[in-house]
C-alpha cells in the first residue's frame, strides 16, 4: 500500500497510453510543478459520477476502483495561459481509500497491480493488431509518440482502447479486466458497435 496525489479525470488513461491535458486549477499546477521537481508519478483516476471541476464541501466526485500512475513525458505553456502536459500511463493500480488535502487535492491509498505476463495475441486476435497498426500512422497518433510491443497482447489491447472513440465505461472495464481474454471480448465487442454490426 502507498500514498499517491490523484488527478481524478473523466477519461481514462492505459498502462502504456499518452494523454494531452490542459491544467488550470492551482492544486494540478502545484501536483505538476511538484512531480516535475521530484521526478514522480501520481494517479489517473476515472470519475464515475461528479465533476473534474473543485466542487463544495461534501460533493467530492466518486472514483473508480481502479487506475493508472501517470508520468509526465511532455509540458508546455499554451496561448491561452494554461499550462499543457502529456502524460504517460505506467502501472495500474487499485485505489483502497481517498482523501481531500485542505486544498482539495486528493490523496490515495493504493495497491498496485501486478503487470500481467507478456503473452502474443492469439490467432483469433488479428483484427485487433491490423486496427492499431492502421490507427498508428494517423498523425495525431504518431504525434502522441505512443511505442507499443506489438508481440505483447496487453500493449495492443490497452493502446487500441486508449486510441478508439468509445465510452468511458468501456474504457475503464478493458483497464480493470483481468483477463486477456475477456479484456480481447470487450474490445471486439467495441469495435463492432464502432463497426455499426
Amino acid at each position: 500500500m502507498q500514498s499517491l496525489s490523484l488527478f481524478p479525470l473523466g477519461s481514462v488513461l492505459f498502462p502504456g497510453g499518452r494523454m494531452p491535458l490542459r491544467i488550470f486549477e492551482q492544486r494540478y499546477l502545484d501536483l505538476v510543478r511538484q512531480c516535475l521537481k521530484q521526478d514522480e508519478d501520481f494517479g489517473m483516476v476515472w470519475i464515475t459520477s461528479g465533476s473534474e471541476i473543485s466542487q463544495p464541501e461534501g460533493m467530492a466526485p466518486e472514483l473508480a476502483a481502479v487506475g493508472t500512475t501517470a508520468r509526465i513525458v511532455d509540458w508546455d505553456a499554451l496561448p491561452n495561459g494554461l499550462l499543457g502536459v502529456t502524460v504517460e500511463g505506467g502501472e495500474r493500480f487499485r485505489l483502497r481509500a481517498s482523501q481531500p488535502r485542505a486544498d482539495k487535492l486528493v490523496i490515495g491509498e493504493v495497491e498496485l497491480l501486478p503487470a500481467p505476463i507478456a503473452q502474443p495475441l492469439p490467432d483469433s486476435a488479428d483484427s485487433l493488431l491490423e486496427v492499431l497498426v492502421n490507427l498508428e500512422h494517423h498523425p495525431h497518433v504518431q504525434r502522441l509518440g505512443i511505442t507499443t510491443d506489438h508481440a505483447n497482447a496487453w500493449e495492443v489491447c490497452w493502446t487500441l482502447a486508449q486510441l478508439l472513440p468509445v465510452e468511458e465505461d468501456i474504457k475503464y472495464r478493458i483497464l480493470a479486466c483481468p483477463t486477456l481474454e475477456d479484456t480481447i471480448e470487450l474490445l471486439d465487442a467495441a469495435l463492432n458497435e464502432l463497426g455499426g454490426d
